[in-house]
């Protein structure tokens, strides 16, 4: 996924403050470091999402989805007004792209369906697209032979633009019904080959910058925020998404585990989202603050997912504007995952706003803190959260289905390639990823994003996230750069 905005700001500073980075700093951590200081069962990957990497955005039969209309609509709103239309053509390429994952001695390839791919108009009863189920077959079958271990994410932001029009999507609770006859057709179709399913992609982020701030799609937030986005209530929609998308994780987690989990042997989970918070100082209002903070994002998911409601901060914060659970929805819900999966990228200290906004209702206000990366000129360091998880959330097992950093485009593939501030990166995260396994907490498997550079959603092509550089200006082509080396060797066995 990899994120704009919200993740972005502290991967800007981290580039800057580490330009210093070099050759020698990379050779002594690669030299130093590898796989089998892991278990031996542990997984690791490379991650990706159909809108961001397949392109082919009309072509086999796809429906649009409400990204291929919002980048097409609101341009302004990505930079230079770029789309996924064909993204890096990963439609076409992606028997090359699966020799670059094996070069780099991956085990595993984290990827999302495309919805309106398989279903055009959203629904069974509007046709199942022969051309797009396929293609997915072909792109399993394709890693398996090659080693690779398919790990799948049914739902990452691109939901057919057929159910928006029809009835607005995650903001109705028809949505829970399409959602689940989707995911029975994905374990129908690919559940005998995969064995690790992902339900939703960070509904945080979905619901967050999709239905408060309208920098995602479907692009809605109120009109005090922004005269661009479509007419929305920031104050409720995004809790109204969140509801929806638990309720719709949770449906489609039923069905599996009482009609295929027995006979395909796989297991399911949900991908979150979270920075890690510190307070700004020693204070009991900046602790609270930074407490609101991980409660309004990581916790308004897993607190349900673990204890069958929200957290009691928003309750008592929120309100009546924030939905309740019935007894048999708190049923759905609670205990639906076998795993966690895990996306994280930098941390915050958090600063609490002594007054609520009273005028300007919305989610993105309700938290009551200003969150920011520095401190005295200092970044956070290593994030804590995989403790913070254990502790909290009754010790799950854990997957981090994203990890990264972005740097800017480079002009040439010879300076792409030099990211040697990447591998630097990947050594300080994987050695905190160890300490925590050395703590008991129950980490399966790491995924780096991105397998190669792709399009950043409002950044489009000007960061890059990649283990592998994309050359943009000459046919796409595709070139390992020095993380990619890196991991090749860590991996060897």
């Amino acid at each position: 996924m990899a994120l704009q905005g919200y993740h972005f700001w502290g991967f800007l500073v981290l580039t800057i403050k580490y330009a210093w980075a070099h050759d020698s700093v990379a050779t002594e951590v690669s030299s130093s470091y590898n796989r089998t200081s892991f278990p031996a069962d542990f997984v690791f990957g490379t991650g990706s999402s159909a809108y961001q990497f397949e392109g082919a955005w009309k072509e086999g039969g796809k429906g649009p989805s409400i990204y291929d209309i919002f980048t097409h609509k609101y341009a302004d709103k990505i930079a230079n007004r770029s789309n996924g239309d064909v993204a890096i053509d990963f439609y076409h390429r992606y028997m090359e792209d699966v020799q670059l994952m094996k070069f780099m001695g991956m085990d595993a390839f984290r990827f999302s369906i495309s919805w309106a791919r398989i279903l055009p108009r959203g629904k069974l009863s509007g046709g199942v697209n022969k051309e797009g189920v396929a293609f997915y077959n072909n792109l399993i079958n394709e890693l398996i032979a090659n080693g690779l271990k398919p790990f799948i994410t049914l739902f990452h932001w691109d939901l057919p633009q057929a159910l928006e029009d029809e009835y607005g999507g995650f903001l109705s609770p028809r949505i829970v019904a399409d959602f689940a006859d989707f995911a029975e057709l994905c374990y129908k179709e690919f559940g005998d080959r995969v064995k690790h399913w992902t339900t939703i992609n960070e509904p945080w982020t979905f619901a967050y910058l999709g239905y408060n701030l309208g920098s995602l799609a479907p692009g809605r937030c109120s009109a005090w925020m922004n005269n661009d986005c479509p007419a929305g209530d920031s104050a409720t929609e995004p809790y109204i998404v969140g509801h929806h998308m638990l309720f719709s994780h949770g449906a489609a987690a039923k069905v599996y585990k009482e009609k295929y989990q027995v006979s395909q042997k796989g297991q399911i989970g949900i991908t979150l989202v979270s920075q890690w918070v510190l307070p700004y100082s020693n204070s009991k209002l900046n602790d609270e603050a930074a407490q609101r903070a991980l409660d309004f994002t990581y916790g308004w998911f897993m607190n349900p997912l673990i204890y069958g409601d929200y957290p009691k901060t928003m309750r008592s914060i929120v309100g009546k504007r924030l939905p309740e659970f019935t007894p048999e929805q708190v049923t759905l819900v609670k205990g639906s995952c076998d795993f966690i999966g895990l996306n994280y990228y930098t941390g915050y200290y958090a600063i609490n706003v002594p007054v609520a906004n009273t005028v300007n209702i919305s989610y993105g206000n309700d938290m009551l803190a200003i969150l920011t990366s520095e401190r005295n000129g200092k970044l956070i360091g290593n994030p804590d959260i995989l403790i913070y998880t254990k502790e909290k959330y009754n010790d799950p097992v854990v997957y981090i289905t994203e990890n990264g950093m972005g740097d800017a485009n480079n002009v040439t593939t010879k300076e792409g390639v030099k990211d040697y501030l990447r591998v630097y990166f990947y050594r300080r995260h994987l050695g905190a990823v160890q300490n925590a396994i050395k703590a008991g907490v129950k980490v399966k498997g790491f995924f780096a994003w991105a397998f190669i550079d792709n399009f950043e959603w409002g950044s489009g092509y000007t960061i890059r996230f990649g283990l592998g550089y994309v050359d943009y200006n000459d046919g796409l082509k595709r070139y390992p750069k020095h993380s990619a080396f890196w991991f090749k060797k860590f991996n060897l066995k």
